[in-house]
């Protein structure tokens, strides 16, 4: 930004300069393998410098200057290999053409249960295979690669996902992934970003969206890391919905929060989460911290259990399209964020998130079998997000959300830290009858202190659930389990968190 302000001197506020320039800049950027890129990246900078409000398409590519790529791909994102013969040698083909520096652990047998598990996916799809697609590089992610692909058949597209994990003995291939689903949630909204590297990232997401037809072509730039171009993506996409929608936003569904009023529209899968302008009883966070929550969750391993929120500043919108309760409460609760400026709304700042079931509503409506299930996976996202030193703080249901997938995730950031900083303890033995009548604790209770013991008062779980919890997650409720997993982190133990389930691995394991 320096160097910008530096050249244009004092032409630095000229718009006139600023649309010849961006003219320019779509012509070289043209030539580029990552034209859609370099686009988000003018923008960034034309932003910072104008404070825009809104979209200025004179000074912003605020849709893409280019319908079709502009270049054609000197190489091809993917290699194609024929379904000819063997099902097993198809597999070891394709795994020797990853050139992985470890050796494999044991390569064919792996190969051997590969093949076995992709040919039964097959016929009990009845599919005929064509051929396979390989993306000729792996996603990295933590101590997981996945070599991604999919399968050709008459008549459809199938995801090929090759899960492989490394340890002491090598690499081993861990999973075999065929199935939309479980594409889509290893490129979760609540996972951490991939490390991946192409030079032409637009042909790469068109790959994926071939495997992941119902993900926001946003949530796959994200997924890969290019978070800035993601929420250029996502910002297109609520203005093309907008554009097209007569629905009003309106107040979210669900328990009002302390600290963030939320609102959505009926028709669209996205919430927008705005910081209150003064906090409700008891709550002592203030506005900075809650943004720098929001800053660790986008910097740490979210564990397939915190949802991604991408932060917007300047958005405007039409009045009508507020609902009148809404736009009132906006109006009393965070009027130092939102203004209404003639027939236009200004929201200074917001956090924009995948829309999700709050989980005391889903208890309430979804029938048993669900419910239960809900209720064990809640307890897992507690764990998994223990194992990545994230402690929630409140654990209350209305603060976790259900995913379409059924997946339990958590989106309400104000009192999460890491698990390390938390100071468990048990309750000490009274020293009288009289101390446990007390409404107030009758010993010292640091800040910093969490009784485990406590946590089923607090939950709100429904009576008829409770006993399914304890039963498979009553760990939670002792001292011993959160220290244990202090103790492991400290220790500077990797505990990884699958993006699949036990049931889905070629081999059981602990």
């Amino acid at each position: 930004m320096g160097d910008i302000r530096g050249l244009l001197d004092d032409r630095l506020m000229e718009k006139l300069v600023w649309a010849s320039m961006k003219a320019v800049y779509s012509t070289l950027i043209a030539r580029h393998e990552d034209w859609e890129i370099a686009e988000t990246f003018f923008n960034s900078v034309t932003r910072r410098i104008f404070s825009t409000v809104g979209v200025d398409p004179q000074i912003e590519f605020v849709a893409t200057d280019f319908d079709t790529p502009p270049t054609f791909a000197s190489d091809p994102v993917y290699r194609a290999y024929e379904a000819e013969g063997d099902t097993a040698v198809l597999i070891h083909t394709i795994l020797a053409d990853f050139d992985f520096q470890a050796p494999f652990a044991h390569l064919e047998e792996d190969i051997k249960l590969a093949a076995a598990f992709l040919d039964g996916r097959l016929t009990g799809m009845n599919a005929e295979l064509q051929q396979i697609d390989m993306v000729m590089t792996g996603f990295y992610r933590g101590k997981s690669v996945y070599l991604v692909g999919r399968l050709v058949a008459r008549n459809s597209i199938i995801p090929f996902i090759l899960a492989l994990q490394h340890d002491e003995g090598g690499i081993y291939v861990d999973s075999v992934l065929c199935d939309e689903n479980s594409a889509s949630i290893l490129f979760s909204f609540a996972r951490s970003y991939f490390h991946v590297q192409v030079a032409r990232p637009y042909d790469l997401v068109q790959f994926l969206h071939t495997i992941m037809p119902r993900k926001r072509i946003a949530e796959i730039y994200i997924s890969l890391g290019y978070n800035k171009h993601g929420k250029t993506e996502l910002y297109r996409d609520l203005l093309d919905h907008l554009a097209h929608s007569d629905e009003q936003f309106h107040i979210a569904p669900g328990q009002r929060g302390m600290v963030m009023t939320v609102f959505v529209l009926p028709d669209y899968d996205l919430v927008f989460k705005i910081i209150k302008d003064k906090f409700s009883y008891p709550k002592k966070t203030t506005r900075q911290e809650v943004v720098q929550k929001y800053k660790m969750v986008f910097l740490h391993d979210r564990a397939g259990r915190l949802i991604d929120a991408q932060s917007f500043e300047h958005l405007k919108f039409r009045e009508e399209q507020f609902a009148p309760e809404l736009l009132a409460e906006l109006r009393e609760i965070a009027s130092s964020t939102v203004q209404v400026n003639g027939d236009s709304v200004i929201v200074a700042h917001a956090y924009v998130e995948r829309r999700v079931i709050p989980l005391d509503i889903y208890l309430r409506e979804e029938d048993e079998a669900a419910a239960q299930a809900a209720v064990l996976d809640y307890g897992q996202a507690i764990k998994d997000l223990a194992a990545t030193n994230i402690f929630p703080g409140d654990m209350l249901l209305k603060n976790f959300g259900v995913t379409r997938h059924g997946r339990v995730v958590f989106y309400d950031y104000d009192e999460l830290r890491p698990l390390t900083s938390v100071n468990f303890r048990r309750f000490p033995q009274s020293a009288s009858y009289e101390d446990d009548l007390f409404d107030e604790p009758w010993f010292h209770v640091n800040e910093d202190d969490v009784f485990p013991e406590e946590f089923m008062r607090f939950m709100g779980l429904p009576i008829k659930l409770r006993s399914l919890f304890i039963e498979h997650h009553g760990d939670l409720l002792d001292v011993a389990f959160w220290q244990t997993t202090q103790n492991r982190i400290r220790a500077g133990e990797y505990i990884g968190i699958l993006p699949y389930t036990q049931s889905q691995r070629l081999r059981p394991r602990p």
